[in-house]
Order: C-alpha cells, then sequence, then structure tokens
C-alpha cells in the first residue's frame, strides 16, 4: 500500500502504477514531482469543499495533465486538449467506462480554464484547484500548513518556477496560436517579445463583414 501523505493515500491500482509510468516517460521529472503534488492539492481542497472525486481517476487526470506539452497531437490543438486525449486514450486502452473517460477528459482539457470547472464534476473541480494551488499558489492559505509540508517533502518543489515556464515556451512556441485567450499566452509574451498573437480585436475589425 502507497504510504499516507498529508492523510491521503495514493490510489494503488494497477493503471495508476501504469500512469505514472507513462507520464514519466513523457515528462521531464519537474513535471512529474509537479503532477503528483497537483494530486494531493485537488485532493485537500476537494476534502474541504465536501466534494468526492473518483481517487483514481484523479490521479490519472493529474499525471496527465501537463502531458501536451511534451507531445503534441496536433499542431491546432491546445495543449489542454493534447493532454485530455492522451489522458482518454490511457483509459481506454485499458477498459474503464466511457464516463470515467469524460470525466478525465474534461478535467484535463478544463483545468487552466477560469470561472467553469468548479461548477463541474468533482474531478474537474478539483484538479483545476489542485494545479492553481501549485502553479501560482492560490489557495494555498486555505491548506493546512503542515499537510503542504508533507506533500512537499515528499515531491520537492525544486526549481519549479523558472523550469515551469520553460516548460509551456518550449511546448507552445512553435503553435503559438493554439494560446491565444488562455493563461498561457501571458507566458509567451513575456518570453518571445518578438511574438505578436492575433488578438480578437484584430478577429472582430480584420473581419469580413463591413460593420
Amino acid at each position: 500500500m502507497s504510504p499516507q501523505i498529508a492523510g491521503i493515500t495514493r490510489p494503488n491500482t494497477d493503471a495508476s502504477g501504469e500512469a505514472l509510468v507513462v507520464a514519466a516517460e513523457m515528462l521531464e521529472p519537474l513535471l512529474v514531482e509537479h503532477s503528483q503534488r497537483v494530486f494531493y492539492f485537488a485532493h485537500l481542497h476537494a476534502q474541504r469543499l465536501g466534494i468526492e472525486p473518483d481517487p483514481e481517476l484523479l490521479y490519472i487526470a493529474a499525471l496527465f495533465h501537463d502531458t501536451g506539452l511534451a507531445a503534441s497531437e496536433s499542431a491546432a490543438q491546445r495543449f489542454e486538449v493534447d493532454g485530455a486525449d492522451h489522458g482518454q486514450r490511457f483509459l481506454h486502452e485499458r477498459g474503464f467506462s466511457a464516463e470515467a473517460e469524460k470525466r478525465v477528459w474534461e478535467a484535463i482539457a478544463l483545468h487552466t480554464t477560469p470561472g467553469i470547472p468548479r461548477r463541474m464534476e468533482a474531478e474537474t473541480a478539483a484538479l483545476h484547484l489542485g494545479v492553481l494551488t501549485d502553479a501560482i499558489g492560490l489557495g494555498l492559505d486555505l491548506l493546512r500548513t503542515d499537510d503542504v509540508d508533507e506533500v512537499v517533502a515528499a515531491h520537492p518543489r525544486g526549481a519549479f518556477k523558472d523550469g515551469f515556464l520553460a516548460a509551456v515556451v518550449r511546448g507552445l512556441r512553435d503553435r503559438p496560436e493554439t494560446a491565444n485567450g488562455t493563461v498561457n499566452a501571458d507566458i509567451l509574451t513575456h518570453f518571445l517579445p518578438e511574438l505578436v498573437l492575433t488578438s480578437t480585436v484584430d478577429r472582430v475589425l480584420g473581419s469580413r463583414w463591413a460593420s
């Protein structure tokens, strides 16, 4: 049985173990540790809110949520959708139900989208909060300090801030338009000042309508 971290036992199913192996092959170690912290923070937020995500599905969603940065399915797709497709395919190949596939796909696809995830299934709501806590510290003050310390001791942050931002730039610099209208556009325009993204204003004013 997996040891408890912050009172949470990591799922010990065959699929969970395989998901960690697959994610570790796709992601650099810094993002694997990030993904595991996201699982624990997501679980802690779920406990705080009284929602009950399926632990196995939440763990798999957390492990796959950034895989789109490392492996693109299509140059026209957002990395979140790539990751969602990876996670869904992983479940499908192992005989999970269509409902399980849907829950994981939605959780990953929407993990950077503000305003919507908290109204959706528990896995989507929890993953979104876990990502926010680990990436930008949002909600950190709502969790017990001892729990946070346990998670970080088990899965150290290292040079996460710089490493994470660099990973986003590497993953999206060849498909920058997929970041339009998302939080990732901020990262690209900060680190690639020569990049000019097409704005919504450009699209409206440049449309084929006369007025």
